[in-house]
């Protein structure tokens, strides 16, 4: 039973084995081959998927699991722009250029411009395609900032659009919303994957579930993918029945019953190691790779991020970096490995960015109004991971309200309260509560001087706050909320945004040398992509559509012609592998 500690402790990752070399496809005995293999039936896995199929190819997709992978956790919003339908039903004009033009404070330049626009220009055409699998979207809006609206809320400010130095007047004279979140009750990932998944099979796509690939199948002469080892578990055994269990169990107890949760994680993958059975699949056009990130590896957030090991890990199981290591075992190359994303929300209540953030110090460091994962970033790449937020007694009493009558979610209302009547240290005035939180009683006065100066239109908020979110502290009790990333009573979700570096043109998978690796792909969070520097809601969704129809249409396409070139956005096209390549794997 999952719960209960197994004598010998089990690793929950994909054990990933060195690079099987052929000297060709007729030295395996295939169990099964298709012209296209995905490997990781999240988002991105589908859109690839689907996209190869309506390109004529014979799809088969593997998954660990049963699909559905973070993509089926997360809050089903598709970042989109660009005019869609719903954005123009809500009163509201965008254009692909101021889209683009925002998003260039996101993106840090992670993918090239071209990449970008590109992103932008489809963005229209991908909603409709997601549309088209059956999914739906609404713009019906929230009435104040949120990090994920209410049921009956479909369309929502989900980034950093209304804070004034993400602006741009000459293109838009006021920002656009671009959250589409899925139509559906409750959190709307579940909803999002179930329709990309029937009609993943609906286009006639194969699906080989509860399998866990652990070895790419490569010729030795050309360095081409042609297949993939996997291990699959065998129908009509009970301890089948029981991992598929383990899956929907985890997924549940993943939020509030974390060690249950990861209890789980080790009873199925012991499960995997006892009955797996190994068989060899063929890809006769390409792999593609879309496992998605690695965040539940120890090792390699120990390596890459350990200042994130205290978060609270988002993403599911199968999020263990099998892709990506399945990627280096060939020579791929690598980008951002340490971006971290993580979400320091403090809205709601819609009031909490009207207080002061600060750092141990007593410093303001960042807008109180940005986005949460832009907070998350400025304080754990530049604060340690820790800083505190300060209200006053009018701004609680807002928040109060809000918390209890103004509609939010559980997980929303819940912890805001605890946080301010439970976990909040309180000052009789700025001096006392310097001494208690232990800060410079001065440089926190000087903040308060400031912001209050600014409230009162008197100076530019240092920080750059829109007018009608400053406020005018006068006086009286202060509380500060310790927002650091080891406040157990506010956990901090992070995920990892780093992956296999890919040509931007076609999503193949790029070696250290930055040429392409013959027959193998990467799509979603595996990959590095447009959500890969600075995470917005909705935006890894957005790319997963994005890059997985990239990686299956090109995929779908592959001759598998030697000896061809092709100068793409961030690579150069090799078919071949030079003898010194193969050294290095």
């Amino acid at each position: 039973m999952a719960g209960k500690p197994s004598k010998q402790r089990v690793s929950t990752v994909t054990p990933i084995e060195q690079v099987l070399d052929v000297g060709s496809e007729a030295e395996i005995q295939w169990s099964d081959t298709a012209d296209v293999l995905v490997v990781g039936w999240g988002a991105a896995g589908a859109s690839a998927a689907i996209e190869a199929r309506e390109q004529g190819a014979d799809v088969l997709v593997v998954d660990r699991f049963g699909g559905g992978g973070a993509s089926v956790l997360s809050g089903g919003v598709v970042y989109a722009g660009g005019g869609t339908k719903q954005q123009k039903a809500a009163g509201f004009d965008d254009t692909p250029e101021a889209m683009a033009d925002y998003l260039k404070h996101e993106v840090n330049g992670v993918v090239s411009d071209a990449t970008l626009r590109r992103f932008c220009d489809e963005s229209v055409a991908n909603l409709e395609w997601l549309e088209k699998q059956g999914a739906r979207f609404e713009s019906t809006m929230p009435k104040y900032k949120t990090s994920y609206p209410p049921d009956g809320v479909y369309l929502y400010y989900s980034g950093n659009e209304v804070v004034p130095a993400y602006g741009n007047p000459r293109l838009a004279k006021k920002p656009a919303p671009r959250g589409h979140r899925t139509v559906a009750k409750g959190q709307s990932g579940t909803t999002l994957f179930n329709a990309l998944q029937k009609s993943t099979l609906a286009h006639g796509a194969r699906a080989l579930t509860q399998a866990r690939v652990r070895r790419l199948v490569r010729e030795r002469a050309t360095g081409r993918i042609l297949g993939v080892e996997v291990w699959v578990l065998p129908e009509g055994d009970s301890r089948t029945v029981r991992h598929q269990a383990l899956d929907a169990l985890v997924a549940k107890w993943r939020l509030y019953q974390a060690p249950r949760a990861q209890a789980g994680r080790r009873e199925a993958a012991q499960i995997e190691g006892q009955i797996g059975e190994r068989r060899y699949l063929r890809a006769r056009k390409g792999v593609v790779l879309s496992t998605g990130g690695y965040i539940y590896n120890p090792e390699l957030l120990e390596q890459h991020a350990p200042a994130y090991k205290p978060g609270w890990l988002t993403g599911a199981a199968g999020c263990d970096g099998s892709g990506l290591r399945l990627g280096q075992s060939v020579n791929a190359g690598t980008q951002d490995l340490n971006n971290i994303s993580a979400w320091r929300f403090i809205t709601p209540p819609a009031v909490w960015p009207k207080g002061l953030v600060v750092n141990t110090r007593g410093e303001r460091f960042c807008n109180e109004q940005v986005y949460g994962a832009k907070l998350g970033y400025e304080m754990m790449e530049k604060q340690g991971g820790k800083a505190w937020l300060i209200i006053d007694s009018a701004l609680r009493r807002q928040a109060t309200w809000q918390c209890l009558f103004g509609g939010l979610w559980a997980f929303q209302s819940m912890p805001a309260l605890a946080l301010m009547y439970k976990v909040a240290v309180k000052g009789r005035n700025v001096a006392d509560l310097a001494a208690k939180i232990g800060a410079d009683a001065a440089v926190l006065q000087r903040q308060f001087d400031d912001a209050n100066a600014a409230a009162r239109g008197e100076r530019v908020d240092a920080m750059g706050k829109a007018m009608d979110m400053r406020h005018e502290f006068k006086g009286g009790a202060l509380f500060a909320i310790d927002i650091s990333i080891t406040q157990k009573m506010f956990p901090l979700a992070v995920l990892s945004l780093g992956g296999l570096k890919v040509n931007e043109d076609s999503g193949h998978v790029l070696d250290v040398h930055g040429r392409d690796i013959p027959g193998l792909y990467a799509a979603g969070r595996t990959a590095i992509g447009v959500a890969s520097s600075r995470y917005v809601s909705g935006l890894s969704l957005a790319d997963c559509v994005f890059s997985g129809r990239r990686a299956g249409r090109a995929a779908a396409a592959d001759a598998a012609v030697a000896n061809t070139e092709n100068s793409g956005a961030r690579g150069k096209f090799s078919m071949g592998l030079t003898e010194l390549d193969i050294a290095l794997v």
